[in-house]
């Protein structure tokens, strides 16, 4: 009965002409994000082959890894046509940001993710801010500044707290929450280098506001979107929430703080005028719009939007996912979702990132990694794989975030110990990880 309820929604998707034929699919970036979406698309019965470019060696257990350079648009393309690859996943940012998707979309091979002029909703944090101006979107005031004097002068202005940010790219480290107007000058000369190196790199400073941060995702076609998942994340590399932003050091799912009138707005207030902006400015967003957010007695508030799926909130997300997403991102590539929000699991998701020492700034590779046979192993846990390699058999550090460990449980106190009796068990001195994933949400519980 569940199987034949799964089908019909999936005709709901518009994909059941694809249960005809075994889809193959490329998905690209090398992280633990990529793991978990190899992971979930490999179990699908729409699966035909599935790659990953580069991938890492937890990718190779269930999928092909393939050496090929994400950014190069022209041997993305050739791939494709050479493996008939009927879907691109791409994960992280940065093909998004180059125009790969573009370069998909003119060869005619169906891709999920925006091209290079959408993407500039993560691509420039700048153009964002000015996008939810002029579409209404609730967003805290800001100005952007080109040259260093003038931001400081604005930030003495201002005074603290205050945010700065690069204007592009910077791997999630982009941000600095300065509690000072010393710190806010300071992060200023750091973050004009840390976008693109550019001398000229334009600084964003954002006026602070307070509240609770979620990471919101919704599926898009182009013309609809559906709410898919969310979830919270650490960002400090410290316990306590302390020390310099990373990437992410840790997530889970669901946040308590998510209710369906939360949901109900979110979707009204921010992702239904940035679907209709979208389409106005000629460039219809497809793919996963991950929406952060700063929620307080106001309400939802955009904090950045992400052009792509989070790490590590995919790896809390995807494994609550009760439905098949294959069908999900085909639809969204070929423009066909329907209105119907996909089911999760009523289980709790926690997420430990183990680092390698040194991060976030330059970390220490080459260090061998054991017990990852024996954390696997645990009940309710998934180890995924960022930043490794295989030399002769071993599992070597080969970046920063390393290793994503997710526990899953009835709630969030089981999910949080079955993660970290998993990454007890992994044997690696040379890195190390948060002991309070999950701190906020779990004083909460046990206040009640």
């Amino acid at each position: 009965m569940v199987a034949f309820e799964r089908r019909l929604r999936g005709e709901a998707w518009g994909w059941i002409d694809s249960m005809q034929k075994r889809t193959n699919v490329l998905i690209l970036g090398s992280g633990a994000r990529e793991h978990a979406l190899a992971r979930s698309c490999a179990k699908s019965p729409l699966a035909g082959e599935v790659f990953v470019a580069p991938g890492n060696p937890g990718c190779a257990s269930v999928a092909r890894n393939v050496a090929l350079n994400a950014a190069d648009r022209a041997k993305v393309v050739a791939f494709c046509r050479s493996e008939a690859i009927d879907l691109v996943v791409i994960g992280p940012e940065a093909p998004l940001v180059s125009g790969v998707a573009d370069a998909l979309a003119e060869a005619e091979i169906l891709c999920f993710g925006p091209g290079r002029d959408a993407a500039r909703l993560e691509g420039s944090k700048g153009y964002a801010k000015d996008f939810c101006r002029e579409f209404g979107i609730p967003t805290s005031d800001y100005r952007r500044f080109q040259d260093p004097d003038e931001a400081k002068r604005y930030i003495r202005e201002r005074g603290a707290p205050i945010v700065v940010k690069a204007d592009g790219l910077a791997a999630g480290k982009g941000v600095v929450v300065a509690t000072t107007v010393e710190e806010a000058e300071a992060a200023v000369d750091v973050l004009r280098m840390a976008a693109s190196g550019a001398a000229r790199a334009e600084i964003v400073i954002e006026e602070f506001i307070s509240g609770e941060e979620i990471s919101f995702f919704a599926l898009c076609d182009g013309a609809i979107a559906i709410a898919f998942a969310s979830a919270q994340d650490h960002k400090r590399v410290g316990d306590g929430d302390k020390g310099p932003n990373t990437g992410g050091m840790g997530a889970y799912s669901p946040p308590a703080l998510m209710t369906p009138e939360l949901n109900r707005r979110i979707m009204c207030e921010i992702v239904a005028p940035t679907m209709r902006g979208m389409k106005q400015r000629g460039t219809p967003y497809r793919g996963a719009l991950f929406v952060g957010l700063m929620v307080n007695e106001d309400g939802p508030n955009v904090i950045e939007f992400n052009v792509r799926f989070g790490d590590p909130e995919a790896e809390v997300i995807l494994p609550r996912l009760e439905d098949d997403l294959l069908p999900l991102l085909l639809a969204c590539a070929r423009g066909t979702l329907r209105d119907e929000a996909p089911t999760f699991s009523p289980e709790a998701a926690l997420a430990i990132v183990i680092a390698a020492k040194g991060y976030p700034g330059e970390p220490l590779r080459g260090s061998r990694i054991r017990g990852l046979e024996d954390a696997q192993a645990t009940t309710g846990a998934i180890v995924l794989h960022g930043g490794t390699c295989e030399v002769d058999g071993a599992i070597l550090a080969d970046g920063g975030r390393v290793l994503t460990v997710t526990g899953l449980g009835r709630d969030l106190a089981e999910a949080r110990d079955r993660a970290y009796a998993a990454a007890d068990r992994i044997k690696w001195t040379e890195g190390f990880f948060r002991r309070d994933i999950g701190w906020r949400a779990l004083s909460r519980v046990a206040e009640r």
